[in-house]
C-alpha cells in the first residue's frame, strides 16, 4: 500500500508492507542512519522525529506515518553538526552508532527546553543505550549544545 508523507520536509510516496515497521519501512527505502538495534524499544538506536517528538521506529508500523511529519538526522545536518562539535569538544563521540538516536532526542529537548539541566537531559536520553560511554560525557555535550556554549 501506498502512503504519502514528508520525509525531511520532503513530500514522499512510498509503498509500504503490511505489518512493516517505521524501522524497516527506512532502511528499506535507504535511509541508512536509522540504525537497527534491539527490534524491541529497548536501546534508542532507531530513534526518529516524528511531528518533532522523539519515537522508537522499530515500534511504530509504517501506515502510521501517512500525513505526518518524519525527521531522521539526514534532514537536520545543521543542528546535527552542533551536536556533533558539542560531542567532539567533551569527548563524548565514540562509535557513534547510538548518535543518530540520541543526536535527533537532543535537539527534540532544545526545541522543548533550551533551559534543560543535566538531570532533564538524563531523565529524556533514558532508554539510549550506548556500549563506549559512562554518559557523563554525553551530559556534558548535551549541555554544551542546549546551552550554545560551555557545560
Amino acid at each position: 500500500m501506498k502512503i504519502t508523507f514528508m520525509l525531511n520536509d520532503r513530500k514522499v510516496t512510498w509503498d509500504a508492507l503490511p505489518g512493516e515497521s517505521l524501522l524497516d519501512f527506512l532502511r528499506r527505502h535507504h535511509v541508512v542512519s536509522v540504525k537497527k538495534g534491539c527490534d524491541g524499544s529497548t536501546c534508542g538506536v532507531c530513534t526518529v522525529l516524528m511531528n518533532h517528538k522523539p519515537v522508537l521506529a522499530c515500534t511504530v508500523l509504517a501506515m502510521r506515518c501517512t500525513g505526518e511529519h518524519i525527521h531522521t538526522v539526514e534532514g537536520l545536518a545543521d543542528e546535527v553538526e552542533k551536536i556533533s562539535e558539542a560531542f567532539g569538544i567533551e569527548g563524548a563521540d565514540q562509535c557513534g552508532f547510538c548518535n543518530p538516536g540520541i543526536a535527533l532526542s537532543l535537539y527534540a529537548l532544545k526545541r522543548e527546553n533550551s533551559n534543560a539541566e543535566a538531570s532533564e537531559i538524563r531523565q529524556y536520553l533514558e532508554g539510549h543505550l550506548c556500549r563506549c560511554s559512562g554518559y557523563q560525557a554525553q551530559v556534558k555535550a548535551a549541555l554544551r549544545y542546549i546551552g550554545g556554549g560551555q557545560s
